[in-house]
């Protein structure tokens, strides 16, 4: 699916909503973060690496948006009680969750199944399939109180079909594809929560260039041009839209 062609961002867009972004200290996620906040969202920064957080939180204060708020968490040694944990802060601090976006990536390894290491695919789909659901799960109650909440999970073209030296990150995808339509189909009608996935396409970031190093970054849209459809998705626009992946081909 795509967003609709006409859809604009508003100052309100997101007024008033508190918005979890993993992965919040850079590329996507840190553009998402600082676009969320400009339309009026409380954004709770999450990461591992808290300089890049605090220096994302600064510049949402600087431009002076709502005050965001940083929840450290690694998402490779993340445990269950870890999310519970958080799960009982952002209860104490905020009563509920309207959205939430896993954008918190590792791309693995780039190299055949038959070197692939087993710590590496192990790191891959702990990050990108294990930690999306384990937080998930723990944060459905504060989802559940919201009045429309939106989750939102970041997809990949190798999601749907796996290609040579991909490995984990391929596989990882896939899981948080199905996922997300597995969560889709048990929410709807029981709640108001809505789960969507969204493939971003080719995006200059950093795992971008980690990923096609011989690549001119110029050639690559920059994480900006996204925001539209990541504002649109989480949302009141696209309420009632919910199980569908939307691919970015601009």
């Amino acid at each position: 699916m795509n967003i609709p062609p006409d859809y604009a961002i508003k100052p309100d867009s997101l007024q008033n909503k508190i918005i979890i972004v993993t992965g919040a200290g850079a590329g996507i996620g840190r553009c998402a973060a600082k676009t969320f906040a400009a339309c009026g969202a409380t954004v709770i920064l999450c990461g591992r690496t808290m300089s890049k957080l605090e220096a994302v939180y600064d510049e949402i204060e600087a431009a002076g948006h709502p005050q965001p708020a940083i929840y450290p968490i690694n998402f490779e040694s993340a445990l269950e009680k870890d999310y519970d944990d958080m799960c009982n802060a952002l209860e104490d601090t905020f009563g509920r969750v309207d959205g939430l976006l896993h954008n918190a990536a590792d791309l693995g390894e780039r190299t055949p199944i038959s070197n692939y290491s087993v710590s590496a695919w192990q790191r891959c789909m702990q990050v990108n399939a294990n930690a999306p659901f384990m937080m998930t799960q723990a944060l459905l109650p504060l989802l559940e109180r919201a009045e429309n909440a939106s989750v939102l999970f970041t997809s990949s073209s190798v999601a749907f079909k796996g290609r040579a030296f991909w490995g984990a990150y391929a596989a990882s995808k896939a899981a948080a594809e199905n996922l997300m339509q597995t969560l889709h189909d048990e929410l709807e009608g029981a709640t108001r929560i809505r789960v969507n996935s969204i493939n971003p396409g080719a995006t200059r970031t950093e795992m971008r260039a980690a990923a096609y190093p011989a690549e001119n970054p110029d050639t690559v849209k920059t994480p900006d041009v996204l925001m539209p459809a990541y504002v649109y998705l989480l949302g009141d626009d696209s309420l009632g839209i919910s199980g569908n992946s939307f691919q970015f081909h601009h």
